[in-house]
């Protein structure tokens, strides 16, 4: 099949298209190092000649409620009115898990935006719901952390390798189980703040961690199962404990992000 990732140079965009390759899929990357962009349009109906499926795992880091909606309606749209005139057959996006139950948090409000849109459209989709990664306790403390204190909400959360959802979302896009939903997550239940002490320990940096809900990032209304998945979500095999066992002393990839430097922590 040819299939286009739309965010092919992202995290998961370049996991899904290595994904996609190993299964003996042909790959359209979409991405402004391209010479595609989603959000004006520009590129877009050259990209999708010839495709059967589009794979959405594009992103944006804006922190603006309304910005946030606006990239991704308008992404969306942009992208749903290429496909119609391309004659693209099934759309997949990537989506996250519990994101219509948590209010108040910008890219949350984003993702449902997107959904809406894809809901909306007459391109038959599949939505892919995902647990946060293995690396998300060390990013949210790495936003927090101040004077070697970081604060912590006590989420419960089902972490999930990036790689694992690039094999679903590959699957999905390859294999037509055209549907409302395909839910993935990882096999275990965590807690975040025992994930991010034992991810900096991991590392060899010493945080003081302090559970709160104060952090300015993450309110009670995540609490609870409310970023668990729902029954039936498809269980990735790997776990935060095999994934901690692959961790160095450097920082990951999306925590150095969040630092806003590509330097090593230690």
């Amino acid at each position: 099949m040819r299939v286009a990732v739309a965010g092919a140079t992202g995290r998961i965009g370049r996991l899904v298209w290595r994904a996609l390759e190993r299964r003996q899929h042909e790959v359209r990357p979409i991405s402004r190092a391209h010479g595609v962009d989603v959000w004006s349009g520009e590129g877009l109906l050259g990209a999708l000649a010839g495709v059967d499926v589009v794979v959405d795992v594009t992103n944006t880091t804006v922190t603006d409620e309304a910005a946030a909606v606006d990239f991704f309606d308008t992404a969306t749209q942009q992208l749903l009115a290429a496909e119609r005139s391309a004659g693209v057959s099934h759309h997949v996006v990537l989506s996250i898990a519990g994101v219509s139950r948590v209010r108040g948090n910008a890219h949350y409000a984003g993702k449902r935006a997107q959904e809406a849109a894809v809901t909306a459209g007459d391109i038959p989709y599949t939505i892919v719901p995902a647990t946060q990664f293995h690396d998300f306790a060390e990013m949210v403390a790495s936003w927090t952390e101040e004077n070697g204190v970081a604060l912590v909400p006590p989420l419960l959360v089902q972490p999930v390798a990036p790689s694992d959802v690039a094999d679903v979302l590959a699957h999905v896009a390859t294999n037509n189980p055209r549907g409302h939903h395909v839910d993935v997550a990882g096999p275990e239940v965590e807690d975040l703040v025992d994930m991010a002490r034992r991810t900096l320990a991991a590392r060899g940096r010493n945080v003081e961690l302090v559970p709160s809900w104060h952090t300015g990032i993450f309110g009670v209304e995540m609490a609870g199962d409310v970023l668990l998945p729902s029954d039936g979500a498809h269980l990735a095999p790997t776990s935060f404990d095999a994934w901690l066992a692959t961790v160095d002393g450097r920082a990951s990839d999306s925590a150095r992000e969040a630092l806003g430097t590509s330097a090593t922590v230690s």
